[in-house]
């Protein structure tokens, strides 16, 4: 049973996301300060996830992260409410493995943990995996990089790499990502799709530091560029 340490002030979120994931089968604890973390810590069995909120009353969260990270192999899953691209990046270089905004679902965070924990068990790439390849999941709606970081996306997006992936390097028409992508009773044209494209490739470069492996085609459409797999 894997111990999960939830680090976060505000009292009914704390308990709400301890007591979903004690149900959902981990050994779930809560911390509401940076003094109690340490408590926490000090325990014979080291958490195998630390859920992590920025501001606590007695500590900065990204502070705290490199101090968890210099101390203990574990994950770290921040969860705020800041949800700026600077926040991510300093959530990411201060040590986060998982940077996600409070709006996120109990069944999502809970999908996160199982995540990251199938990483912290298996953290070489498989037999015949290869290591620069980008793994879509459908269930969580998260791209992963091959540094192993994240990228939460939109349904759109999730449609978008997913047509990409499917594709198998071979471009994809923009006329087929604009039926697929376009919702009802909606105008979709190329200047949408180039939005679309623009916002995730943005994303993907801030949150995982690596350039979009996604081109254009002139002529022809959009391909995704490196090894890529979708995971159900």
């Amino acid at each position: 049973m894997s111990r999960i340490l939830v680090v976060e002030d505000e009292p009914s979120l704390r308990t709400d996301l301890v007591d979903y994931l004690a149900m959902r089968g981990f050994a779930a604890e809560g911390a509401g300060s940076a003094r109690e973390l340490r408590t926490a810590l000090k325990g014979s069995e080291p958490p195998a996830i630390i859920i992590l909120d920025i501001g606590l009353p007695d500590g900065n969260g990204f502070d705290l992260a490199r101090e968890i990270r210099s101390n203990l192999d574990c994950g770290i899953i921040m969860l705020t409410a800041l949800g700026e691209a600077d926040d991510r990046v300093r959530g990411f270089d201060s040590g986060a493995d998982i940077y996600l905004v409070k709006h996120s679902t109990l069944r999502e965070i809970e999908a996160t943990v199982n995540s990251l924990l199938r990483r912290l068990q298996d953290p070489q790439p498989a037999a015949g995996r290869q290591p620069d390849l980008w793994l879509l999941s459908r269930s969580t709606w998260q791209l992963q990089a091959p540094n192993r970081r994240e990228v939460k996306l939109t349904a759109t997006e999730l449609a978008f790499v997913a047509a990409l992936l499917e594709n198998a390097g071979q471009p994809c028409s923009r006329d087929a990502l604009t039926r697929l992508m376009a919702r009802p009773q909606t105008t979709w044209d190329n200047r949408h799709l180039d939005a679309v494209v623009n916002r995730l490739r943005r994303k993907i470069r801030e949150t995982t530091h690596i350039e979009a492996p996604i081109k254009m085609i002139y002529g022809r459409g959009y391909a995704f560029s490196a090894p890529g797999q979708i995971e159900a």
